[in-house]
């Protein structure tokens, strides 16, 4: 479908991102890449970066050897630095990170190392650039997330409801707030590419319910729509019984079986979509060697249900499921911020 060469489009792509990111002329940026990272990204990022005169360098690091006993996909935890000290230092006191690694770097363990030296860490996901063309970030979307992680922040309880079946209580009060609008402006902050995002890692024991996966709905460690209803009971944090005919439900109790872990079968993290430019059907256009799914995870009114680590609640596990819904309803105590789908108010 694509020939990978370079594009000048591109190229202005990745140089419209970073110039969003503040980078001027003269700051360090460094490139952290893997031996299994998409070399084009990595070649776009240099490129763009030396046209706004950044002081560029490269850290490459072997991508490394698969432990787990089933594909680990889309976790945003890399585990590619493995902790080496030279790396952290120099990625810690640069202006900022340039991070194309296949995992990325939001849930990995040397990220407030390198935050908390003073640098930015912007995160180009492992799509392929024609993805990434389609979705260049907006400032005006900053204003939105700001406005929905003050709502979030401010709430005591998110309830989700959908015409499926999900009805699903989150007791944020005292829960980590994070998102983002796609572009690290200033020193440590974190961001992804494409971005739009709004959500909470709940403490332990603040989240019961069902949720009910639709036809529709996306199962992103799999890169494939819903086609049959999944339905999750949760207990105390925990997916406790999943239920459903069809291959879905298979697919996804079989994996989570596979971990041998308890923590995977427990809720990560949970908030919805942000970004107008975003779609939820664009999936379906691309090989699966060509996504990464961050679009699918940002498009507006979307409920971001996630499964696997959560460090808030003590949890950790490579296991993960990303999955965004289609059609629900969330509520911020008595503030309805999503209506059926729909962003509403001051996000829309």
């Amino acid at each position: 479908m694509f020939t990978d060469r370079i594009e000048s489009k591109w190229i202005d792509a990745f140089q419209h991102q970073f110039t969003l990111c503040g980078i001027q002329s003269g700051d360090t940026v460094a490139i952290l890449s893997e031996s299994q990272s998409r070399q084009l990204n990595v070649h776009l990022s240099e490129l763009a970066l030396g046209l706004l005169g950044a002081r560029t360098f490269h850290i490459v690091v072997p991508t490394p050897r698969q432990t787990a006993p089933v594909p680990v996909r889309s976790t945003g935890a890399s585990q590619a630095i493995g902790n080496l000290a030279p790396v952290v230092s120099a990625l810690a006191s640069s202006t900022m990170v340039v991070d194309v690694t296949v995992e990325g770097l939001l849930h990995a363990p040397e990220l407030p190392q390198i935050l908390k030296g003073g640098a930015r860490v912007m995160m180009i996901s492992n799509e392929h650039p024609e993805v990434l063309e389609r979705l260049p970030s907006d400032p005006a979307l900053q204003p939105k997330v700001r406005a929905g992680l003050k709502k979030l922040r401010g709430a005591k309880q998110m309830k989700v409801t959908s015409a499926a079946g999900t009805d699903l209580t989150v007791h944020v009060e005292g829960a980590p707030i994070g998102g983002t609008w796609g572009f690290a402006e200033k020193p440590g902050m974190v961001a992804h590419w494409p971005g739009g995002l709004c959500l909470c890692f709940p403490k332990s024991g603040t989240v019961s319910g069902k949720v009910v996966l639709a036809p529709g709905d996306l199962n992103l460690t799999f890169k494939r729509y819903i086609e049959t209803p999944v339905t999750l009971t949760i207990e105390n944090d925990f997916i406790m019984r999943i239920e459903g005919t069809g291959v879905d439900v298979a697919l996804f109790q079989s994996y989570m079986d596979a971990w041998g872990d308890r923590n995977a079968y427990a809720v990560s993290h949970a908030g919805w979509g942000m970004n107008p430019k975003a779609r939820w059907d664009t999936l379906v256009c691309y090989d699966k060697a060509h996504v990464n799914g961050t679009e699918a995870r940002a498009f507006a009114g979307n409920f971001l249900f996630s499964t696997g680590a959560n460090e808030t609640a003590g949890r950790y596990t490579e296991g993960h499921f990303d999955l965004p819904m289609r059609g629900c309803t969330i509520a911020l105590d008595s503030e309805v911020v999503v209506d059926k789908g729909v962003l509403q108010g001051e996000l829309a």
